[in-house]
């Protein structure tokens, strides 16, 4: 095994787990910020068409194209400060600035709330002036999810599309039918199968789970912009990766599905300490630039 997942593993296992949601928002937030921010990122706050979010951006950064990042955390917790060192490294990857939403959580704030303030983050970069096909929206996790699921909800309201979207390690099936939370429970340290029930439960109050803006891989994909997908080989998320691929090629939408060889859930969120964390990043990077260029 890679010595550099082991130990990060390691450190993951010897976590205290918290069992209240106040808790797990502050352990989260506290293991983001711990894991620092690069000395040339800049940070400004914004309110975002009434949703809270920061910009951060890198001296080479280009100011006509920007990724809208949208955090993990099963959608009750993360937030601005558990994912600013990702999202800003995201933006230096991919040579553009970076919008950072923090939308509102379940269980105080269910589906579809974070749909609707992603939309509402999407229209305050357009009449910013920025074009669609110049930004892309990227996240992780339920962020991930998020992704493909505003882009339902962009299209059902006539908004264009923007260039592309980049999904890592994706939540999409809140009924988590994917056989890999069987095959994979062994050795996935982060997610099981009783952590998507639990937060899925919360998110989703009394909505549909296959509504198709909170589970994408029930809806119509058509018309979609290319999609970046990266997942590890040892999560239970797999299938939700490979099961939106498989419904982004049958819809004919462009699609890159990256299986990474023993990496974990959300594996980039580590990349300070770990090499392929960057490489995974400069992929999305490099993803992002050819799908922008020229737009």
């Amino acid at each position: 095994m890679d010595p550099e997942i082991a130990r990060i593993r390691e450190a993951i296992a010897a976590r205290p787990r918290a069992a209240e949601i106040a808790q797990m928002r502050i352990d989260a937030d506290a293991r983001g910020k711990n894991l620092g921010l690069a000395k040339d990122v800049t940070v400004t706050p914004v309110v975002a068409n009434g949703v809270p979010a920061e910009w951060t951006s890198t001296p080479d950064a280009g100011q006509d194209k920007a990724i809208l990042y949208l955090h993990g955390g099963g959608y009750v917790i993360g937030s601005l400060d558990s994912h600013r060192h990702l999202a800003a490294e995201a933006g230096r990857q991919a040579g553009t600035r970076t919008l950072a939403l923090h939308y509102r959580l379940a269980p105080e704030h269910p589906f579809p709330a974070p749909v609707e303030d992603t939309v509402a983050a999407y229209r305050y970069l357009l009449d910013s002036g920025m074009k669609p096909k110049n930004i892309c929206i990227a996240g992780d996790s339920a962020g991930g999810g998020l992704v493909v699921g505003a882009m339902l909800a962009l299209k059902q309201a006539g908004l264009p599309q923007p260039g592309c979207g980049w999904c890592i390690s994706p939540w999409v099936d809140m009924e988590a039918t994917g056989k890999s939370f069987t095959d994979r429970a062994d050795t996935d340290p982060t997610v099981q199968r009783a952590t998507i029930e639990m937060m899925a439960k919360w998110y989703l109050g009394d909505a549909d789970p296959k509504h198709p803006h909170a589970s994408p891989i029930h809806g119509d994909l058509r018309g979609l912009p290319p999609l970046l997908i990266q997942v590890g080989s040892v999560e239970t998320l797999l299938d939700d990766s490979i099961a939106l691929a498989r419904k982004a090629g049958i819809d004919e939408v462009p699609v890159d599905l990256q299986i990474w060889p023993e990496m974990i859930h959300i594996w980039h969120i580590f990349f300070p300490m770990l090499t392929a964390g960057r490489r995974a990043l400069a992929s999305g990077g490099a993803f992002v630039r050819t799908a922008l260029r020229g737009n």
